[in-house]
């Protein structure tokens, strides 16, 4: 079993951001892994787990954006939906039967890592310079602080 690997280059500065994509590229792995050990229940359950996380984390990005004035942000958004879209059709083909793990690794290895490098690149430096900006301005950061809490617990 091929896992996916993260890369360097994929760091958008934000750490938060950052780890959430890591947890991403985890769960995928937690996918694959149990396709490699030939457990379809565990299968369905990691890619709803995959499915629910994603969610969160285009919230909690899409919210972050909106907050920073970043001016795409309301595209960034409908790119979102429409990858969400994509994935409840691979997670609803799984539930029909089909074995689609080695589809949706092709599929999420290229849309994700192409969406980090992008799109998600391209907001990174007006987020941050609005993180540092609300930190100094609030002592300690307490919206990320908030916003993390809130939608992760």
């Amino acid at each position: 079993m091929d896992q996916v690997l993260w890369q360097d280059d994929l760091c958008t500065g934000i750490a938060v951001i950052d780890d959430q994509h890591k947890r991403i590229v985890a769960i995928l792995n937690q996918v694959l892994e149990a396709q490699a050990d030939g457990e379809r229940e565990k299968v369905g359950e990691v890619l709803t787990d995959l499915v629910d996380y994603t969610l969160s984390h285009f919230a909690f990005e899409e919210e972050l954006m909106q907050e920073a004035g970043y001016p795409f942000s309301a595209a960034h958004k409908r790119v979102h939906e429409v990858f969400t879209r994509r994935v409840e059709k691979y997670q609803q083909r799984f539930q029909a039967g089909e074995d689609v793990v080695d589809e949706l690794k092709s599929m999420l290895t290229t849309w994700l890592f192409n969406h980090i490098r992008n799109d998600d690149k391209a907001y990174s430096e007006q987020v941050l310079k609005h993180l540092d900006r609300f930190s100094r301005e609030h002592e300690g950061g307490t919206w990320l602080a908030r916003t993390v809490k809130r939608l992760f617990g």
